[in-house]
């Protein structure tokens, strides 16, 4: 039988953290959280690695509830202007087995009231990991092409992230590919709603988006020369 994962009340918890946004709220409200929004996504982590297999046996679905494919819902603030203590949206990404020796591009989805998506690729890559997707790209156009200017993904994903204002050094203005060149980060996706978030629809979804995007990531891994 298909499984719903998320609800209203998800939804619910996380408006009231985005306007309570502080540690004595939480608490009190923290079984809320672990019932509506915690356990809900560890579900969904593990009943995704059956199928994340079958798009890439080097993908990793990991249902712990520290280190695993689930995002900490608390921030990070200790390097952040913004000093609220939680993230108003729970966040999980599927990653490479060799993630811990190379950086590698990633599965993702996000639940947040307003803001819900999914997609795959590489956010905010370190210097030297840019300037090797970077020489790829010049080197290998015709297989990025092929990866991310298909009908299918073109109609259904849009690229997130910055790029340069200018091409970046070294590379040919003119070089059929500049403006992915001038790219800082190669993640792409789509959105979806809080209905189908709350609906058993939500994990073929997922697979569905993540089978499309793996081109991307096919891509990109073999530009870190890591298997796909």
């Amino acid at each position: 039988m298909p499984t719903t994962y998320f609800s209203p009340a998800t939804f619910r918890f996380l408006k009231a953290l985005d306007r309570n946004n502080n540690r004595e709220w939480f608490l009190d409200h923290k079984a809320d959280y672990e019932q509506h929004v915690r356990e809900p996504f560890l579900t969904l982590i593990a009943d995704m690695q059956a199928p994340l297999t079958k798009i890439s046996p080097h993908y990793r679905a990991d249902a712990r509830k520290n280190g695993g494919s689930l995002f900490r819902i608390h921030r990070d603030t200790r390097f952040s202007n913004n000093k609220l203590p939680y993230k108003p949206w729970q966040g999980a990404r599927f990653f490479h087995e060799r993630r811990h020796e190379i950086a590698a591009p990633s599965f993702y989805v996000h639940i947040q009231p307003g803001d819900c998506f999914a997609g795959g690729g590489m956010w905010h890559p370190e210097p030297d990991d840019l300037k090797r997707i970077r020489a790829f790209l010049a080197d290998n156009p015709a297989a990025w092409k092929k990866a991310t200017r298909s009908k299918t993904f073109r109609e259904r994903f849009e690229f997130w992230g910055e790029s340069l204002s200018r091409p970046p050094r070294g590379y040919d203005p003119g070089h059929e590919l500049i403006e992915d060149l001038k790219r800082k980060d190669f993640a792409a996706g789509q959105g979806f709603d809080e209905a189908l978030a709350c609906s058993p629809k939500l994990l073929p979804t997922l697979v569905d988006i993540y089978r499309h995007i793996a081109p991307l990531n096919d891509y990109l891994c073999a530009a870190q020369e890591l298997e796909f």
